[in-house]
C-alpha cells in the first residue's frame, strides 16, 4: 500500500503561501518547515501560521533536518520555478509549483520530462480550475450540453495594475515577461475547457504604454523603494490562437490600458450551446446559452461562497491527487501547452508576424 502524504514544506513565504498552507491542511497534511532565503520573512511566517519546523536556507537543510518531509511547494519569482522544481524533484520529492511553469516551454519540457524519470508528481497552481463556477462549466462541457468547443475568447484586463512597479514582476529576467505571463489563467481556463489542444500558431501584438509610470501600479503594489529589476516587459498583450483541431482562441492580457474597469473572464462557443464565466472583485459567476425551437435558453448562476477563485482547492487537490483520493486539477503535458502558447505569442509579437507553435 502506498504510503499517504502527509508532511509538506513551503518554499518561499510570499503572498501566495498562505493559500498553500490553508489548502493542504484542507487536505489533511502538515506544513513541517519552510524554505527560504530571507530568514527573517521566513520566520515570520512560521509564527504566524504556527509552522513549528523551523525556516532553512535551501532544500538541502530541510531534508537534512526533516527527511520526513515528501513533497514542496515552491512559492518564488518565477525565475526560480525551474531550478528549485528541478531540485525538489531530484531530491525524490513531490512538487506543487505556482504559476508560470517556468519561463519558457524549453524548461516547462524537461521539469516534465524529469517528473516522468524520478516518478514524482508535478503540478501547477492554475488555481482558476478550482472555481466553483470553472467546475460546474466543465461538468457540463464533459456531459456534452455545449457541445464541441469551437471558439473562445480569454481576457483579465486592468486598468492600473502593474503589479509592484519596479519589482521582479517587471523585470523580464526575473518575470519571464508581463501581463501574458502573469495573468495566464484565463487562457490556461479557455484551453482546459477546451480540452487543451495542440496550439499550432499565434498572431500577438504587445503594448508598452504606461510601463514606466508608477501612477498605473494601482491596487497591486506600489512602486518599490528600491527597485530591483528593470521594467522592460510589455504593459498589454493581444493575441490570436489557432490549434490544429481548427479550433480558435482570442485572448486579451494586461496590466495598464484604457478600460472602465478590470475584467476578468472565459467566452466559449460550443456546437450546442454557449458559456460565459466571469469573476468581478472574486465574486464568481457563470451563464450557459442555447436555443430550442427558435427560444432562447439562458441561465445564470452566481458562486458567493468562492472567495479565493480556487487558491485554497488547488493546493488540496494536489495532496488528494497524491494520496489516491481525486484525480489531479492540472497535468505537466498541459503546462508545456500552454507555455508553448505563451512562447509562441513573445516570438510572434517581437517578430511581427504569425508564428508556429513548435
Amino acid at each position: 500500500m502506498q504510503e499517504k502524504v502527509q508532511n509538506v514544506a513551503l518554499v518561499g513565504a510570499g503572498t501566495m503561501a498562505e493559500y498553500h498552507v490553508r489548502g493542504f491542511r484542507t487536505a489533511g497534511a502538515e506544513v513541517i518547515a519552510i524554505v527560504d532565503q530571507n530568514p527573517e520573512a521566513g520566520r515570520a511566517f512560521a509564527a504566524k501560521w504556527n509552522i513549528k519546523g523551523g525556516t532553512y536556507p535551501d532544500l538541502a537543510s530541510l531534508q537534512a533536518a526533516h527527511p520526513e518531509v515528501q513533497a514542496v511547494s515552491v512559492i518564488t519569482p518565477n525565475k526560480f520555478h525551474y531550478p528549485l522544481v528541478m531540485e525538489s524533484l531530484q531530491r525524490g520529492l513531490h512538487v506543487f509549483c505556482e504559476k508560470p511553469p517556468a519561463l519558457s516551454v524549453a524548461e516547462t519540457v524537461e521539469m516534465t520530462e524529469t517528473a516522468r524519470k524520478v516518478g514524482k508528481a508535478l503540478q501547477f497552481d492554475l488555481n482558476n480550475r478550482a472555481r466553483l463556477d470553472s467546475q460546474f462549466i466543465k461538468k457540463r462541457i464533459v456531459s456534452g450540453e455545449i457541445g464541441r468547443i469551437n471558439s473562445a475568447q480569454a481576457t483579465w484586463m486592468r486598468r492600473t495594475g502593474i503589479p509592484g512597479f519596479g519589482s521582479w514582476f517587471t523585470s523580464k529576467a526575473m518575470a519571464g515577461g508581463g501581463p501574458l505571463i502573469d495573468l495566464l489563467h484565463m487562457i490556461d481556463l479557455a484551453l482546459w475547457f477546451m480540452d487543451y489542444p495542440e496550439p499550432e500558431f499565434v498572431l500577438a501584438q504587445t503594448f508598452d504604454d504606461f510601463i514606466n509610470d508608477p501612477d498605473f501600479s494601482g491596487s497591486w503594489g506600489k512602486a518599490a523603494k528600491k527597485p530591483v529589476g528593470h521594467n522592460d516587459v510589455e504593459s498589454a498583450c493581444h493575441g490570436f490562437v489557432r490549434f490544429k483541431t481548427g479550433q480558435v482562441l482570442t485572448f486579451h492580457n494586461s496590466w495598464a490600458e484604457m478600460i472602465k474597469a478590470e475584467d476578468t473572464y472565459v467566452t466559449l462557443q460550443g456546437s450546442g450551446g454557449g458559456a460565459h464565466i466571469r469573476s468581478v472583485n472574486e465574486q464568481n459567476s457563470c451563464e450557459l446559452y442555447a436555443e430550442k425551437d427558435g427560444v432562447s435558453h439562458d441561465q445564470s448562476f452566481r458562486f458567493q461562497n468562492d472567495l479565493d477563485m480556487g487558491r485554497t482547492r488547488a493546493p488540496a487537490n494536489f495532496i488528494a491527487a497524491l494520496n489516491g483520493d481525486a484525480e489531479p486539477l492540472t497535468r505537466p503535458d498541459e503546462a508545456v501547452k500552454l507555455m508553448r502558447l505563451i512562447d509562441a505569442a513573445y516570438r510572434s509579437a517581437a517578430e511581427g508576424r504569425p508564428v508556429s507553435c513548435r
